[in-house]
């Protein structure tokens, strides 16, 4: 049995919003709202949902990149919610990010080589530069780039190739686990199945873990072992890939997943359409906070706030209508 790698308790995190004459708080954006799930290693723990949902937010914080409000975080069941220096340094080397953006997140003065070489001189991880270039030759090798490469800029280069060198920035230092932050959205479809193959030939050789967010729901089902669903910063519906793509329980799911294009729609179910738009983080809905889209909703899912509960095993929806 695999061990636990990472586990989040009640994450929650909110923005402060400042107004009025001399600055004020006037509210806060609640961003995400009490998050728990663990992942084992080796796994690949899928993020999906509407953009403005959370998703992006929860893994920033889940490697400390954003400081969560509340909550714990455990990695390898050590707390790492309140370590600071150092020791949140050392951290570092074992949990990493793949930026959505391959455009913005290069430095765009320094050289291919020069960005790799970068975390290596951070971490104090090789004596010298000639130990350290050889290390920077082996990660361009192991995302399918040439060595020739390491000496140009990174508007030379197509934004695939771009996002290859920051998973080779992210491999730099040996991390156990990679936060995939919609790694493919700024892609080419084309381009867009190599890289996810890529990923998933690295996890299987160095034996990574991945939380990779996205919205593609087909390129999650492709590269997840357990697939997680947001609604405003709540996870409404948790399973394994396989079961929550073969019986989705939560409405907003089902909704979801009637979106999902199909080469022939002929036979496919009816497409759920759901009215409304997603409502304010700085404002949501009280109770359930999908009611005012939901097709099941009564009075009684406008006042109870529904928990995230095991309705089948290893399927964990939140409604109270399930």
């Amino acid at each position: 049995m695999s061990e636990s790698l990472l586990r989040a308790e009640n994450i929650v995190k909110e923005f402060p919003v400042y107004g009025g004459l001399f600055s004020k708080q006037v509210a806060s954006v609640k961003a995400v709202s009490g998050i728990s799930f663990d992942i084992k290693k080796g796994e690949t723990l899928g993020l999906v949902g509407e953009s403005g949902c959370g998703k992006s937010t929860l893994g920033r914080s889940l490697i400390r990149l954003i400081e969560p409000t509340s909550g714990k975080i455990f990695f390898k069941d050590k707390d790492i919610t309140n370590i600071h220096g150092d020791d949140l340094r050392d951290l570092r080397k074992q949990m990493q990010i793949i930026f959505q953006d391959p455009y913005a997140s290069l430095n765009p003065r320094m050289t291919i080589g020069s960005i790799l070489e970068e975390p290596l001189i951070i971490h104090h991880l090789y004596k010298t530069q000639a130990e350290r270039m050889e290390r920077v030759g082996e990660l361009i090798d192991l995302v399918g780039l040439r060595r020739e490469h390491l000496s140009r800029y990174p508007h030379e280069f197509s934004g695939g190739q771009r996002q290859r060198v920051g998973i080779a920035r992210a491999l730099a230092v040996n991390p156990e686990l990679i936060i995939c932050d919609e790694p493919v959205s700024a892609l080419d479809v084309s381009i867009q199945a190599q890289v996810i193959n890529l990923l998933m030939e690295l996890q299987q050789k160095l034996g990574l873990t991945y939380i990779f967010i996205a919205h593609d729901l087909k390129v999650v089902e492709h590269v997840s072992n357990k697939v997680a669903v947001m609604y405003l910063g709540k996870i409404v519906e948790m399973a394994d890939a396989d079961e929550l793509y073969k019986n989705p329980l939560h409405p907003y799911t089902k909704a979801l997943l009637s979106a999902i294009p199909v080469p022939d729609p002929k036979p496919r179910a009816e497409r759920i359409i759901l009215k409304g738009d997603v409502p304010s983080p700085m404002n949501p809905p009280s109770g359930c906070h999908f009611n005012p889209r939901c097709p099941w909703a009564t009075e009684e899912c406008r006042v109870q706030v529904p928990v995230l509960e095991e309705k089948v095993p290893k399927h964990f929806v939140s409604c109270i209508k399930v």
